[in-house]
């Protein structure tokens, strides 16, 4: 477990380098902040005193320099709007944007379930291609399109939901519903498959014909097969939704670090915006291990640095970004590996159970 753990960080500190450079770099090729800062009747003097003072003077490579070698004894530099620490401001921020999406997963996870077991119950039915169709739709829909939308249906047309904000439950609805509906729709495609795979196996026949409900059998045994593949789509989009955020938290003024990141763009506030990035991609690189622990678990024959390998190439299997089908036989059935399958016939107590 240290041995992966220690590989993970290794592997991953290249990475993390590089973003932080090109935000680095691209961030200042907006133009001088001292124009957004200063008023218009500014003289020559007062620019390049507020050049000098926020070391904007300097070659880049020195900036730079400067910039790791604060990062390194966690100091992020200043804002230049408020004056405030850039590192407090990110992570002030960051919660907000972790309770969006957590929340958002879990509310598509349960629904995702919910539908995709019971389309899988009849393979080719009616309820399995209305399920498909609009979980196919939902995935392809943007996020910022369907924020528009719904704001003019549910906020202006019919004045039901708040267009902005975070005080009461009404002020979650559009933005939830804006970042759930894609995850939804990949979610029931996978989740779907793995149970249509599970459900024609062995050791569920064997647990019907011991008189199972079908119940138990789709909770207790189809469900745990389909919890790997589940998990390795889930995980991804959750760390999509980190990504996703910036958009949705701008359009509805929900204050997490992805509208603090477009508003530091907008006005050129570089510190926080670099704690911002750095901030992400370090949370983006623990939920990644975190999955792989878990994959790890779900399948106790494979260990933490095949679980990572597994999910990549399930993920680039499903599309990339986790959207993709579940790859399906003529007759409706997953012709992909299932890594995980606890209950199954090696286990005949288990299916007996």
């Amino acid at each position: 477990m240290l041995t992966y753990l220690r590989k993970r960080i290794i592997s991953s500190a290249l990475p993390l380098v590089v973003v932080v450079v090109g935000v680095f770099a691209l961030a200042r090729m907006t133009g001088n902040p001292a124009a957004l800062y200063l008023p218009l009747n500014a003289t020559e003097q007062m620019r390049e005193d507020f050049i000098s003072r926020n070391g904007l003077d300097q070659p880049l490579w020195v900036q730079m320099g400067e910039y790791f070698g604060g990062v390194l004894r966690l100091d992020f530099g200043t804002s230049l709007r408020t004056g405030e620490a850039a590192g407090e401001m990110a992570l002030r921020a960051f919660p907000a944007t972790l309770q969006l999406a957590a929340t958002t997963m879990v509310i598509a996870i349960v629904l995702a379930v919910i539908v995709g077991s019971w389309a899988a119950l009849r393979p080719n039915g009616v309820v399995d291609r209305i399920a498909s169709f609009f979980s196919m739709a939902a995935a392809s829909i943007p996020d910022f399109w369907l924020a528009i939308v719904g704001i003019w249906i549910f906020a202006i047309t019919l004045g039901w939901l708040p267009t902005s904000g975070v005080i009461g439950a009404e002020a979650w609805v559009l933005p939830i519903a804006t970042l759930a509906l894609r995850p939804f729709g990949a979610l029931v495609q996978v989740i779907r498959g793995a149970m249509v795979s599970a459900l024609s196996e062995p050791y569920i026949k064997l647990a019907r014909s011991k008189g199972a409900s079908q119940t138990r059998v789709v909770t207790r045994h189809a469900l745990r097969n389909a919890a790997a593949p589940g998990l390795t789509v889930a995980g991804d989009l959750t760390v999509g939704l980190v990504n996703g955020a910036v958009v949705v938290e701008t359009i509805f003024g929900w204050p997490g670090i992805g509208k603090l990141m477009i508003d530091s763009i907008l006005q050129r506030d570089f510190a926080v915006l670099q704690a911002c990035v750095l901030l992400t991609a370090i949370a983006i690189f623990i939920l990644n291990i975190v999955i792989d622990l878990l994959y790890a678990l779900l399948d106790p024959r494979v260990r933490p640095a095949a679980a990572g390998r597994r999910r990549r190439k399930a993920n680039s299997d499903a599309g990339g970004d986790g959207a993709g089908v579940v790859p399906s036989g003529t007759d409706g059935t997953d012709q992909s590996p299932t890594p995980a399958r606890p209950g199954s016939p090696t286990d005949l107590t288990t299916a007996r159970a």
